[in-house]
């Protein structure tokens, strides 16, 4: 088997550090939000949120480029954390309140395959800048209360890499992820969320000896995370939650186009949010399928969130 045709071991976690290929591998797509955001995911206003996740996730297959299985033993098991500020002001652009945020990432991965890669690795990722988000007030469409958020996310390469490795959390690259959210509720109880981003990526510049040349590139792509949820009662809401990822451009080695190597994944699973004292938590379970040229498993997500609403400022007397 040509080392660029073997098949990719990587996990990618939902913004979170992941495994790279090994020496020869395919090119990989970096980390990036698969389900890590869900119910209520464009509700939201000026004040200063604090975020904590945890990312469990197993793959006990790996799919080729035609979606079948490969042969052998492989598997990729990986528990992440996601570390999450972000700050809304009370200024207005285009009618949005202003805002930025910042995300620290971090994993430990490890790796188990018959298709000659094995390794682990584990600390701190690449850290994700939101230096610009809008974030709408509730409108009005056809009746339906409607909550809009645009931002766009810049990950840059602070996470640790090693050249030679088998398996790194960083990526030892620059990624431009933005992304559009929105919330609707459809009756007073019942809401649906959507989460649209596009990914583009820089060359690696420093890539593993064995690719045999001077970069490599993954290609652009486009993901979504979906959510429908009910509230059941007043401090808790259930649903099914989805997501799905399509490499919409070829990786490059060298500046040349492979075949045969965009990545494919899509994904169902229940959820529920539930709103405590101080905090809210919400939990999620997605169980992938239609896997190319990426393993194919389980990932769960656990968030536990603050709020800290800005207060409109008092009127002089």
């Amino acid at each position: 088997m040509k080392p660029i045709r073997r098949a990719m071991v990587l996990a990618i976690l939902a913004a979170l550090p992941a495994a790279r290929p090994a020496a020869g591998q395919q090119v990989q797509l970096p980390p990036m939000n698969l389900g890590a955001t869900s119910f209520m995911d464009g509700v939201a206003g000026p004040g200063v949120l604090l975020q904590q996740t945890l990312l469990p996730y197993h793959a006990g297959r790996i799919n080729g480029a035609d979606g079948r299985q490969l042969p052998g033993d492989n598997s990729v098991t990986a528990l992440g954390s996601l570390s999450q500020v972000v700050f809304i002001s009370r200024v207005k652009f285009l009618g949005a309140y202003v805002g930025a945020e910042i995300l620290l990432p971090a994993a430990h991965v490890n790796v188990e395959t018959d298709l000659g890669v094995r390794g682990s690795d584990g600390g701190v990722g690449d850290l994700i800048l939101g230096p610009v988000m809008l974030q709408w007030p509730e409108h009005k469409v056809l009746g339906k209360p409607l909550w809009q958020r645009v931002v766009l996310d810049i990950n840059v390469p602070t996470g640790s890499y090693d050249r030679n490795a088998a398996v790194n959390v960083g990526s030892n690259l620059v990624s431009i992820n933005p992304h559009y959210a929105v919330t609707l509720f459809l009756t007073p109880k019942l809401e649906t969320s959507w989460r649209f981003h596009y990914l583009w990526n820089s060359r690696n510049h420093d890539p593993n000896p064995a690719y045999r040349a001077p970069s490599i590139q993954p290609g652009q792509a486009f993901h979504f995370n979906a959510a429908v949820s009910y509230q059941v009662r007043p401090r808790l809401r259930v649903g099914v939650n989805a997501y799905y990822l399509k490499e919409i451009t070829d990786p490059r080695i060298g500046g040349l186009a492979v075949p045969n190597a965009r990545e494919q994944i899509a994904s169902l699973g229940p959820g529920m949010m539930l709103s405590l004292k101080p905090v809210d938590l919400i939990m999620n379970a997605f169980f992938e399928m239609g896997a190319e040229n990426r393993p194919q498993g389980v990932r769960a997500v656990v968030r536990i969130l603050k709020f800290f609403p800005r207060p409109e400022p008092k009127a002089k007397p």
